[in-house]
């Protein structure tokens, strides 16, 4: 293994962190009397190359981790239960033209459909309602059932799983969102959702905690 070679003010960020920590950026940079935008690179390097570990509202300790593996660690550790949102669900008896009017007024790009048991039987895309309305003036006549992704050809995630594994599933699928699901034994009940605009935000917010 490689390492990387600190210059004099890292090492001394790091000396600092290592007895004291956790401490804020504040501290240290009240230490070294510097502003605290000046020493923000040498964290953010230390931080990244895994010397450092940060949290948000406690500050900055020393991780003992090799470099990297910290946010490795943090990224694994995210779970779908912490990053899902509200899902947007329809009885499958609804009309193509109530769907329509349900996925815009919510903003969404997929609507999950339950049966009278309130389990998931099938899904609604954007390209699913947009197909079903070319050339077609009755849409307040045909049943979503009729036209949705059914059982068991949907792609499916739980709350204890992975971000990590959620985003592969989308990305082999190519589609933009996965119910969230619990299943009870007598069908899968829809107790979440989670979208790409989901994943990102997590990821995103990894970044800020490591301060990359």
């Amino acid at each position: 293994m490689t390492y990387m070679e600190l210059n004099k003010r890292q090492t001394e960020i790091f000396e600092i962190v290592k007895a004291d920590g956790p401490i804020t950026g504040e501290q240290i940079a009240e230490r070294l009397k510097l502003a605290r935008a000046t020493i923000r690179p040498d964290l953010a390097i230390l931080t990244m190359a895994g010397f450092l570990d940060a949290r948000p509202r406690v500050g900055y300790f020393y991780s003992g981790k090799r470099p990297a593996q910290s946010v490795a660690d943090s990224m694994t550790g995210m779970r779908v239960r912490d990053f899902q949102s509200i899902p947007v669900v329809v009885e499958e008896n609804i009309s193509v033209y109530d769907a329509i009017c349900q996925m815009f007024l919510e903003d969404v790009g997929t609507l999950f459909v339950v049966d009278q048991s309130s389990f998931l039987t099938g899904v609604l895309s954007r390209k699913d309602l947009l197909r079903t309305s070319l050339g077609n003036n009755e849409l307040e006549k045909i049943p979503v059932h009729v036209i949705m992704t059914r059982m068991p050809n949907i792609t499916y995630c739980e709350k204890q799983d992975t971000l990590l594994h959620a985003a592969k599933k989308m990305i082999d699928k190519q589609i933009d969102s996965l119910p969230v699901v619990i299943d009870n034994g007598g069908g899968l009940e829809v107790v979440g959702r989670v979208t790409k605009t989901n994943i990102t935000a997590a990821f995103l917010s990894l970044a800020d905690d490591h301060e990359l």
